[in-house]
């Protein structure tokens, strides 16, 4: 989700120049710096930042420079001058002044005069063409977020393969654990035994029986292989995945916790250990997906 975009074009005298950079965030999050005169024109830049980021902290700068100097229009506010000369009469009446109030001493009193600059551009162009330079930014910022997503999903993948191989292993070592188990328990009941009555084969399988119930991880590795196919899936989607394969993370990672939790065996324990450090390598990652 981080990368950096920049544009600037010229209209209504000025020069404007648009800097935008997005960094990670869990949700879409778009914030405008510009100069204060055109501050009713942040929702449409909101807006226009949104048509290409879903996901996300993106933040824009504009810079404005005159390229020429506008007309200037000087008015008089005739009733705020009036109210100030009344106010003055009233003051000599009542603490016996006898200054006059001369012009010099109007001009400096606040907001009495006023210069402004004459603007033949429309509101509506001005904001058409600062959302259409702020676009240009953004287009710019995409393409380097592309290529930065272009490294992820590789890294990713690399990952997912290496999920999938320790996947097939436990395939390979979950059936051995029962058998593994059973001659365990054999050995143990006649090294107690010794020369006392034989093993009751019956109990013997029932226990059996019920430990290969406890430590059955076929439903786990079923779910396994059907997110592994959800993800290869998403990771060729063209709408933004981030939250999704973030959800799938979690779902693999809970599987793999409950295997776990299940196995009573070395060979598994050591392949869900592996699993877990690439699903928390994965999870980093996908929070600088869109």
């Amino acid at each position: 989700m981080t990368g950096f975009g920049q544009a600037n074009r010229s209209f209504a005298g000025y020069k404007v120049f648009i800097d935008v950079k997005s960094v990670n965030h869990r949700y879409c999050e778009v914030a405008v710096r510009m100069p204060k005169e055109w501050a009713a024109f942040e929702d449409a830049l909101k807006k226009t930042a949104l048509l290409a980021v879903k996901r996300g902290r993106v933040d824009v700068f504009i810079t404005a420079e005159r390229e020429a100097a506008l007309a200037k229009n000087v008015t008089v506010d005739f009733a705020l001058a009036d109210a100030y000369l009344q106010a003055a009469e009233q003051l000599k009446e009542r603490y016996g002044f006898t200054e006059r109030l001369e012009l010099k001493d109007l001009l400096r009193l606040p907001d009495l005069v006023q210069m402004k600059e004459e603007r033949t551009d429309p509101d509506e162009q001005i904001q058409t063409e600062l959302c259409a330079c702020l676009l240009d930014a953004v287009t710019r910022l995409t393409e380097m977020r592309l290529r930065e997503g272009a490294f992820l999903e590789q890294d990713i993948r690399l990952r997912l393969n290496e999920l999938k191989r320790v996947h097939a292993e436990l395939h390979v070592y979950a059936p051995q654990v029962v058998l593994d188990y059973s001659a365990k328990l054999s050995s143990r009941i006649n090294s107690l035994l010794q020369d006392q009555s034989p093993i009751d084969e019956q109990r013997l399988a029932a226990e059996i029986a019920i430990f290969a119930e406890r430590s059955n991880v076929d439903e786990e590795l079923t779910r396994l292989q059907s997110h592994f196919q959800q993800f290869d899936s998403l990771l060729i989607d063209s709408e933004p995945v981030g939250r999704k394969l973030d959800f799938l993370i979690q779902e693999m990672n809970r599987e793999v916790n409950t295997i776990g939790s299940k196995a009573n065996h070395a060979e598994l324990t050591t392949r869900v250990i592996q699993m877990k450090a690439e699903l928390e390598k994965m999870r980093e990652q996908i929070q600088n997906i869109e």
